[in-house]
C-alpha cells in the first residue's frame, strides 16, 4: 500500500516541477523586452531559494538557539563580504561552538 502512495506522490511531484519549467517557454514565444519585467524573473530564483531555505536553517541542529547564533554569524560575515563557502563555514562552526557551550553551562 505505502509502495504504491509513494509512486503517486512522485508522479504528482514529477508533473508539477515539469508545468513549472515548460509554462514559460509555452506562454512567452518571443523575448521579454520589458526590463522591469526581465529584472522581476531576473530574481525570482534566489527568492525562491530563500524562502525555502531560511525556514528551514532554524531547525537544522535541533537547538533554537544555536541556528540563531549559525544564522548570525553568517549574516556578520556576508555584510562583510565574504564568499558562501566561508559564510557556511563561519555559520556551522558557530553552531557547533554555541552547542558545545550550552551543553558545558546546561
Amino acid at each position: 500500500m505505502k509502495t504504491e502512495i509513494f509512486w503517486i506522490y512522485l508522479l504528482v511531484m514529477f508533473v508539477v516541477t515539469y508545468l513549472v519549467r515548460v509554462f514559460p517557454f509555452v506562454v512567452f514565444h518571443k523575448k521579454i523586452e520589458n526590463k522591469y519585467i526581465r529584472s522581476f524573473l531576473a530574481y525570482i530564483p534566489y527568492t525562491v531559494l530563500g524562502a525555502m531555505t531560511f525556514p528551514a536553517v532554524f531547525y537544522a541542529t535541533g537547538s533554537v538557539v544555536t541556528a540563531v547564533a549559525g544564522v548570525a554569524a553568517a549574516l556578520v560575515a556576508a555584510y562583510r563580504g565574504k564568499g558562501l563557502f566561508t559564510v557556511a563555514v563561519c555559520a556551522s562552526l558557530t553552531a557547533f561552538l554555541a552547542d558545545l557551550l550550552l551543553k558545558y553551562i546546561i
